[in-house]
């Protein structure tokens, strides 16, 4: 029978809980999506779920740790100097310890290998779960992600000091920043919507469970603790897709171009025009290279 979307909570061995939900039919291909820093499961459209649902999929998404409904950490996040050079905390949690809440999550619902999507910073997640769980994984769309090599992939200078501006401390706050950086990622063809990016962006504030500024810099600080993971991609098995835009101003497209490479027989491809964010406008586009890729999987 149909799944109807809602908030579900699955409690994980290590004591994070991770807030969920589903989309689609029982029985169907599963396919998890992993959404990027300080990214609610709400970042990815009620346009793009339904295309995947309407094509025969189970579409499960997810709040990452320290973001939404999900379990806050309660360890200090690095300061903004720390953010900015890459230091990482010796308590900081990895990539790794991400790709494990996505993993318990999948064994939760019962689903066994299950198709990972995964967008920037959930497309790292994404990678290590494909690298480090290859019975879990179906298989790996990563979209405008990177390998953490220090040398591809990196922000551009005007990105950085948007980053680096005070968080927002209140809804409409939230909503004049979200609107200003997603305007500078959207990339040259897809401006975005205003209208329907300030929604989201009360819908993400009004969802945030825990302190959403110290979450973000604690997930930063992931990404860092991380470090370069280009030779753990290189044991992924799973067939992979890579998508990314070439006007990315925050994972150089040159990140993609990395992944693809350090992926044995990843297919990749580059959208003109498009930077770092996925609006309606591609929804049906994108959501096809990824039932494409499923497909022939299946086949």
């Amino acid at each position: 029978m149909p799944e109807h979307t809602e908030d579900r909570f699955a409690p994980l061995p290590g004591g994070t809980r991770i807030c969920y939900r589903m989309d689609g039919h029982y029985g169907a291909s599963p396919v998890l999506m992993v959404a990027g820093l300080a990214e609610d499961l709400t970042t990815w459209s009620d346009r793009f779920v339904s295309a995947l649902t309407a094509t025969g999929f189970l579409v499960i998404r997810m709040d990452n740790r320290d973001c939404g409904r999900s379990t806050y950490a309660t360890t200090p996040p690095p300061n903004t100097l720390q953010q900015l050079l890459g230091k990482a905390r010796r308590d900081a949690y990895k990539l790794a310890d991400m790709a494990d809440d996505a993993t318990q999550l999948i064994e939760h619902l019962g689903l066994g290998p299950t198709h990972v999507v995964g967008r920037s910073m959930g497309g790292m997640i994404a990678q290590t779960v494909a690298a480090r769980y290859p019975e879990l994984t179906a298989s790996l769309t990563s979209l405008y992600s990177t390998t953490g090599n220090a040398k591809v992939g990196q922000p551009a200078a005007s990105t950085m000091a948007l980053i680096a501006s005070p968080p927002p401390r209140d809804r409409v706050g939230a909503v004049r920043a979200h609107l200003r950086m997603t305007a500078h990622l959207a990339g040259t063809a897809y401006p975005i919507d205003e209208v329907e990016e300030a929604a989201h962006a009360v819908t993400t504030w009004n969802r945030t469970a825990g302190d959403g500024v110290a979450g973000t810099a604690r997930q930063i600080q992931a990404i860092a603790a991380s470090g370069d993971r280009t030779a753990e991609l290189a044991r992924i098995s799973a067939p992979t897709l890579v998508i990314n835009g070439d006007r990315d101003l925050i994972v150089a497209p040159s990140g993609g171009d990395a992944t693809a490479a350090a992926i044995p027989h990843a297919r990749h491809i580059v959208i003109p025009g498009m930077g770092h964010h996925l609006p309606d406008a591609l929804a049906l586009r994108i959501a096809d290279h990824v039932a494409s890729h499923i497909e022939k999987v299946a086949a």
